[in-house]
């Protein structure tokens, strides 16, 4: 899980404007970093079936706002994976 204070940082540098928390780029920010936390959670716990939905449940989500991004402005979608490091 991630804290409080990673999810804030991850806010900030996201952000597009002052108190911006809904924007997708924020959004699919604290996905990745939650997707990543559980990832590693699950090559501990392999048989923790419940998380392994979750995670593809964020996974899907994340998916559907970068198809979002990518339709409506395709500048700010390159700019987003290339941040994150997504899309090799």
């Amino acid at each position: 899980m991630i804290t409080k204070e990673i999810k804030q940082k991850t806010i900030e540098d996201y952000a597009i404007h002052d108190g911006d928390t809904g924007s997708p780029e924020v959004q699919i920010a604290i996905l990745t970093a939650r997707i990543i936390d559980l990832t590693e959670h699950l090559k501990i716990h392999k048989k923790d079936h419940a998380s392994r939905r979750g995670l593809l449940q964020m996974v899907g989500k994340r998916s559907g706002l970068l198809k979002y991004l990518m339709k409506n402005d395709r500048a700010r979608y390159i700019e987003v994976i290339g941040r994150l490091g997504l899309r090799k």
